[in-house]
């Protein structure tokens, strides 16, 4: 089935992806869609849930104990795993078999499967998995055939059944179960919003969706959202509040920044400001003047 896909992103912008898109969640998005076979979009749907949940929306293949902020090396992953069984190094090869990717493949067991699975031996470079067309076939392949829990997409998406939220136990139980419903919910639309539009092509997203807005290429990326940084600038929003209903106007400013300079120079000239206007800082003319 054709999709177009500017037009899948268009809504997936919206929603889960909280009207931002970077570059490395239409990569991730990009492979598991290019690596999907199946013609279940119910199914293709809750794989792009789980990759988003697992990865944190980033949809970018990690070591277990990332963050999105922070992408760990394997001698720091070893360090977050010690403590569980599978942390232990292998003594026959060394490695340890903690979650990598966009499933999180844990245990030497599971990568020698998925590895005979999908002609690659990971058991010897399981740093392989990490790759994102890897990665996204690992997580297809384990969600099709059952491979994580031995329960698989066909149990919860059938002719006469759809069931996001049972769908869970494909992956881990029913942890964040209707979390996860829910972005499957946000995946479809925009997956039935992009085959309407391969179908009909002179339609124009507005007619699809009226609270979207046409852009030259709906797929335009943003940068990082500095809004959500952790450093020292990420928190200059952090401390809006004590400008009171100043904040409600500065917010959108801040947010609209994309260079990283010019929100730092701009958050300088807002903290002075700031010191000012409480007084915490005063500024005297010269003696005489």
């Amino acid at each position: 089935m054709t999709l177009d896909r500017a037009t899948f992103f268009a809504f997936a912008r919206r929603a889960p992806f909280g009207n931002r898109l970077t570059q490395e969640q239409v990569d991730g998005c990009e492979a598991i869609l290019n690596a999907w076979t199946g013609d279940d979009d119910r199914q293709l749907a809750y794989v792009l849930a789980t990759a988003f949940h697992e990865t944190a929306g980033t949809m970018a293949p990690v070591r277990e104990g990332s963050t999105p902020s922070r992408r760990l090396t394997d001698t720091q992953a070893r360090r977050v795993v010690a403590k569980y069984r599978y942390g232990k190094p292998d003594p026959e090869t060394g490695h340890v078999y903690y979650g990598r990717g966009l499933p999180q493949l844990t245990w030497r067991r599971n990568y020698e499967k998925m590895g005979r699975k999908l002609g690659l031996d990971l058991v010897n470079g399981p740093d392989v998995a990490l790759g994102l067309g890897v990665s996204s076939r690992i997580l297809i392949a384990g969600m099709v055939d059952g491979d994580f829990t031995g329960k698989k997409l066909s149990d919860y998406f059938t002719a006469e059944k759809e069931d996001p939220e049972g769908a869970r136990r494909i992956v881990n139980g029913t942890d964040k179960a209707s979390l996860i419903a829910g972005y499957y919910k946000n995946f479809l639309d925009s997956l039935k919003a992009g085959r309407e539009k391969a179908n009909q092509p002179d339609r124009i997203l507005a007619e699809l969706a009226p609270g979207i807005p046409v852009e030259p290429s709906a797929i335009r990326t943003d940068g990082p959202d500095l809004t959500k940084d952790k450093t020292a600038i990420g928190g200059v929003l952090a401390g809006l509040g004590g400008l009171g209903g100043a904040a409600a106007v500065l917010r959108p400013v801040l947010e609209g920044i994309a260079s990283p300079w010019a929100f730092a120079a701009f958050a300088l000239v807002l903290v002075a400001a700031f010191l000012v206007l409480t007084g915490r800082v005063q500024i005297k003319g010269r003696a005489g003047a």
